[in-house]
């Protein structure tokens, strides 16, 4: 049986509340990990006028303002974009993790900044392959890019995904892959790295016994589930698909109330000194 075979529906999260409290009770940090569409910000037709609920932007500064929490923002979005769009973590990673800002210094994955190149041709491609499709978008994110169907009429959406893997294919090779999102093709490098790799990398920057969490809603926020569970706690947040996480959450709203808790019960239960 697979990994994903084995996923189950993650429970309310209030069914896992006792489980968190009883996590952070004594430890002496919280890494506080989280995407930003669908998570922090609803989802919208124009993936340009995604923005952070007022709420969720409150939280997160005052989360990001206590120092026994490390706070960091993992997204699909290209790292200067979704820095942008959130104020307040040290700590940020773009590009499903291929991009990792701390401690005022940005990594890029090798591999992935060798096949830039790549990556731009078939974007550059795309425009042409699919200009007769109506709405859709191609987003070059250098080391990734993006197809959004979210706008496209349903009955030409299957013919503009064949498209889009068909031109991946002749022109990425083995070097690239294609990989399926909310109303999303992502066309990335076939490397074996995600955003776990780089929730990974940031929770190592932790104590031993420091609590991590990670809050997301789409396929590509599952590596990072299963970084952080059991030990820490994974939040799916809207639909009741199943998935590595132990919890769930209905939509961004409540991540903001989620988030308020963590900033104040939750840092209480910590042991920082």
């Amino acid at each position: 049986m697979s990994v994903a075979d084995a996923r189950e529906t993650p429970a309310p999260l209030s069914d896992v509340r006792p489980r968190l409290r009883s996590r952070l009770t004594g430890a002496s940090r919280l890494v506080c990990c989280l995407d930003f569409d669908g998570t922090l910000a609803p989802i919208v037709d124009d993936p340009e006028a995604a923005t952070a609920t007022a709420a969720n932007e409150a939280a997160v500064a005052t989360l990001s303002a206590e120092p026994s929490v490390t706070t960091a923002v993992v997204s699909g979005r290209a790292l200067a974009d979704v820095r942008e769009r959130i104020d307040g973590p040290s700590t940020y990673a773009g590009n499903h993790g291929l991009e990792l800002e701390r401690e005022d210094s940005v990594a890029v994955h090798p591999v992935a900044s060798k096949r830039a190149a790549r990556i731009e041709a078939v974007c550059t491609t795309l425009e042409d392959r699919l200009a007769d499709v109506p709405n859709v978008r191609i987003e070059n994110k250098r080391l990734t890019g993006t197809v959004h169907f979210r706008s496209v009429p349903e009955d030409v959406r299957p013919e503009a995904r064949r498209r889009t893997r068909e031109t991946v294919e002749r022109l990425g090779g083995d070097a690239l892959e294609v990989s399926s999102g909310k109303r999303i093709l992502e066309i990335e490098p076939s490397i074996p790295w995600g955003k776990g790799n780089a929730v990974a990398l940031i929770a190592a920057d932790a104590p031993d016994d420091a609590v991590p969490i990670y809050v997301g809603d789409d396929v590509t926020d599952e590596s990072a589930f299963e970084t952080v569970e059991p030990e820490g706690i994974g939040v799916r947040v809207g639909g009741d698909e199943p998935s590595a996480a132990s919890a769930r959450l209905e939509s961004p709203d409540a991540v903001a109330t989620f988030l308020e808790w963590l900033g104040s019960t939750g840092v209480e239960l910590l042991d920082s000194e």
